[in-house]
């Protein structure tokens, strides 16, 4: 029942200078990354496969390494994009099993697949609206027409995706009402107190700090994942998956992102977006790609 690669025609990833241009590579967008992950993993089937399959307990570091690299790709990796997207299936093609409420599943099975993928859209949605801005009626159309692009580069048929943003949102909301459950691995994602190694990436001196320092560190940057999980999660996909939110837990989100709104767009381009993104952007700098450009919402007027 899964879809093949055979015969499909390799797709290009978004337009540069396009609303995606603008966000996938923002460091803002790694403040988004949790609330996505975890409404993902809320279905049933894609969280029985994370849970049986994945490496995200005993390699957290490397497999949110390699996940924020393989999305950047989609976006910013031109030619390499395709060949990303055909890599991100050859990986899925053995991930199958039973959910948690007894039904047979494979990764690849195109309702799964596409799950997996349409979570981003809602996310950055909301997201955009407290980090950055909110994106004018254009723009989340043009969001939208992206991220079905980049469905493509994944390998999601057509069929498999809502075409337009009016026809998302009965989608959405019907997966939200029938599907979405508080799944172990969602439990794992928001935890406060679950066992999570010291970090494992970086200089060697720092990462031997942070070994010596994790029992002080971890407490917070734990409360505080939680927090950005579940404050940037649309209010709706929080409560199909019973995840508490009160008003003074918002007040904080929004004084906070309040902060980062102001700060980050004033920031350097090299600490403002990440490497391959920052790259791709001044190539097309350099190639002449500020004509025609899209209006994006990361600096308020024209993204690149």
């Amino acid at each position: 029942m899964s879809s093949t690669d055979t015969g499909r025609t390799a797709a290009a990833p978004p337009p540069p200078g396009g609303v995606l241009w603008s966000l996938a590579g923002d460091v803002r967008g790694l403040l988004m990354l949790p609330a996505a992950l975890t409404l993902q993993v809320a279905h049933p089937a894609v969280g029985a496969g994370v849970d049986e399959h994945s490496v995200f307990r005993t390699d957290p570091w490397g497999r949110g390494e390699r996940s924020l690299r393989s999305l950047q790709l989609w976006v910013y990796g031109g030619e390499a994009a395709a060949e990303e997207g055909r890599r991100l299936r050859r990986m899925h093609r053995t991930i199958q099993g039973t959910d948690t409420r007894g039904r047979r599943y494979h990764a690849l099975e195109p309702a799964n697949y596409a799950w997996v993928h349409a979570t981003g859209f809602p996310v950055y949605r909301h997201a955009t609206r407290y980090l950055v801005r909110p994106l004018t009626g254009e723009q989340e159309r043009a969001l939208y027409r992206e991220w079905l692009q980049v469905g493509r580069v994944l390998g999601i048929h057509d069929r498999d995706m809502p075409r337009t943003v009016e026809e998302f949102w009965p989608y959405y909301r019907g997966i939200l009402a029938d599907e979405i459950e508080r799944t172990a691995v969602v439990e794992d994602l928001i935890s406060v107190d679950g066992p999570v190694p010291p970090p494992d990436r970086g200089p060697r001196v720092l990462r031997l700090l942070a070994r010596v320092l994790w029992p002080l560190l971890f407490p917070p940057l734990a409360r505080f994942r939680r927090f950005l999980t579940v404050g940037l999660m649309p209010p709706d996909a929080r409560e199909a998956i019973g995840l508490e939110w009160t008003d003074a837990q918002e007040r904080r989100l929004r004084r906070f992102c309040g902060v980062v709104r102001r700060v980050v767009p004033v920031l350097p381009e090299r600490l403002r977006y990440l490497p391959l993104a920052r790259d791709a952007r001044a190539a097309w700098r350099a190639a002449g790609g500020a004509a025609g450009r899209v209006k994006g919402p990361a600096t308020g007027g024209t993204a690149g």
